[in-house]
């Protein structure tokens, strides 16, 4: 589905000042606030709204946008739900829903806790992005479980006391602890389910990991966490943590793939031709005739690619000159006759860099 461009959707100039962009997103979601519009589109246009606002209210996500359009997000929640907005974005309604609609609709939607488990990919999985169906064990509202009305607060899921001070009638309002907010609580629990009318089930959920991502980087899948207590709510989401499984050969440093070539002598001397691994397959480089011990050659674009969709980095091959340990006595004699000659006396061009020049420029690179 070809989602669209978030200035149209706000209905403003790409160059519309931050007043400008909240003030168009508000109007848009007082418009289709789903405790006003009981369209049936409405709830989705109202996330819609919230979406756009998310990425051109915050000034770098708005660069990021401007730049490389809706790939500049991908990878992320891809949408909003509703707790989400109104956590995030509240605020801006002011008072529009401060008796009514939005107070319900906060309280209603009690958030169910969320979920975090690990996926480990390969470097070849980094490399090109792939969907994986991973069981999860959610916490499910179960089938059978009776609801009753919660006396001790009157359904209100609050409970609000009286007090006389020398200041005058004082109300404090605190959460219910016999049905812990919900104005309801259980009158029986089938075998296996929790006080919360939750019980673990397993699920097979898809998870679509983008090219690029990093050890560590967190993806969150909205609505795939636990139920709330009772399904009287949305579901928590799923955080899916990336660990990468270390190649046998590629050294990872950011966007640019690392390997060392270990070559011949006589290869250095005369030059040759050698295989390397990339993230994907091979490739054939040429090794010029008096190559030095620690040049480093860049193959270009035979890196990972960027989180944000554009470009990738680079593959570096460090040449290593072998020097072998033990030389028979035919190979001495070779050496020791030809050590002395003009062209084997080790001669640095200025031209030349230093170890810690190439030392400086790849970390610069």
């Amino acid at each position: 589905m070809i989602k669209k461009d978030y200035y149209e959707i706000l209905g403003i100039s790409r160059d519309a000042s931050t007043d400008e962009i909240k003030k168009a997103y508000r109007k848009l979601a007082l418009k289709y606030h789903p405790d006003k519009n009981k369209e049936k589109q409405a709830e989705e246009k109202f996330k819609e709204a919230a979406e756009a606002y998310d990425i051109l209210s915050n000034p770098e996500k708005k660069k990021r946008y401007d730049k490389f359009g809706h790939s500049s997000s991908q990878g992320y929640s891809g949408g909003m739900n509703m707790e989400d907005i109104f956590t995030n974005f509240g605020d801006i309604f002011g008072d529009a829903f401060s008796f009514s609609g939005f107070s319900n609709y906060k309280k209603k939607n009690i958030k169910g806790s969320d979920l975090r488990i690990k996926v480990k990919l390969t470097l070849n999985e980094i490399l090109k992005g792939i969907e994986k169906k991973m069981k999860v064990q959610r916490m499910k509202m179960a089938k059978g479980v009776e609801l009753i009305f919660c006396k001790n607060c009157n359904g209100t899921g609050q409970i609000t006391r009286v007090t006389n001070t020398i200041l005058g009638i004082m109300h404090t309002t605190t959460t219910c602890s016999i049905c812990g907010g919900l104005g309801k609580k259980s009158e029986r629990l089938p075998k296996g389910v929790n006080n919360k009318g939750l019980k673990k089930k397993e699920e097979l959920v898809s998870i679509t990991i983008p090219p690029g991502v990093t050890e560590g980087i967190q993806l969150k899948i909205s609505g795939k966490g636990n139920d709330a207590p009772f399904g009287n709510g949305i579901p928590g989401d799923l955080i899916v943590v990336i660990e990468e499984i270390p190649h046998e050969k590629l050294k990872r440093e950011g966007k640019n793939l690392h390997y060392d070539l270990y070559i011949s002598f006589p290869d250095a001397v005369l030059g040759a031709y050698e295989e390397v691994p990339t993230g994907d397959g091979k490739a054939r480089i040429k090794i010029d005739a008096g190559t030095q011990s620690g040049k480093t050659l860049r193959l270009k674009g035979k890196g990972l690619p960027f989180l944000e969709g554009y470009g990738r980095g680079d593959l570096l091959i460090h040449i290593i000159v072998w020097t072998p340990k033990k030389l028979n006595e035919e190979q001495k004699k070779m050496f020791k006759q030809i050590k002395n000659e003009e062209n084997f006396i080790p001669s640095p061009q200025k031209s030349e860099k230093s170890f810690f020049e190439k030392v400086r420029e790849m970390f610069s690179s």
